[in-house]
């Protein structure tokens, strides 16, 4: 498989804008009938990472690893370079800057997520995207409707929209306000 850049992202996300997100070995299997050729993998640790994602490769697909929760990696730039040299991980995931910022010194495709809580946060969107210059931006949660439009404005990256997603009018008005794709536990949802 080849290496996962913004390009290569874009071009998934437009044939399937839906990407599921597995927080189990049930919900790795149900991979098989998702449409997605992207997985985000939001569980594991040290011991069990490598072959989570060698089992999702084998079915095709590309993993992007939520490395802040993998259980025994601290939250520091070595975590990066573990994801990097013991598996075989097409990109991260990380609301930690100097993760992402590590990930791109290695060559590591990169998501920055935010959990958009208050005005705060809206604030130091900008500022944060563009001192670690992530690949794609991510928000949370996927009923940011109104807001989708300004972010998009406020920064030049793709936007991606997850957590919350209860139906498919949720995916298709995130998609309308801007966002290019959307990640979804919800496996109710996972195909195009």
């Amino acid at each position: 498989m080849e290496t996962l850049t913004k390009e290569s992202f874009l071009a998934s996300t437009e044939a399937c804008p839906v990407i599921p997100e597995i927080k189990n070995d049930e919900w790795l299997e149900s991979l098989a009938r998702s449409d997605s050729d992207i997985v985000y993998v939001l569980y594991g640790d040290i011991c069990t990472i490598a072959s989570i994602v060698e089992r999702v490769r084998a079915m095709g697909k590309r993993a992007i690893v939520h490395i802040d929760l993998l259980g025994g990696l601290s939250p520091k730039e070595i975590s990066v370079d573990f994801i990097k040299n013991y598996t075989k991980a097409d990109g991260i995931i990380s609301m930690k800057p100097a993760l992402i910022k590590r990930a791109n010194e290695l060559g590591i495709f990169t998501i920055q997520r935010f959990y958009m809580i208050d005005g705060l946060t809206y604030a130091n969107v900008a500022k944060n995207v563009k001192n670690s210059n992530p690949d794609v931006v991510e928000f949370m949660p996927v009923g940011l409707f109104k807001l989708i439009p300004y972010l998009v404005e406020l920064i030049d990256k793709p936007i991606v929209t997850s957590g919350l997603t209860q139906d498919t009018e949720d995916i298709i008005q995130s998609l309308k306000a801007g966002a290019l794709a959307i990640a979804t536990t919800n496996r109710e949802l996972w195909n195009c």
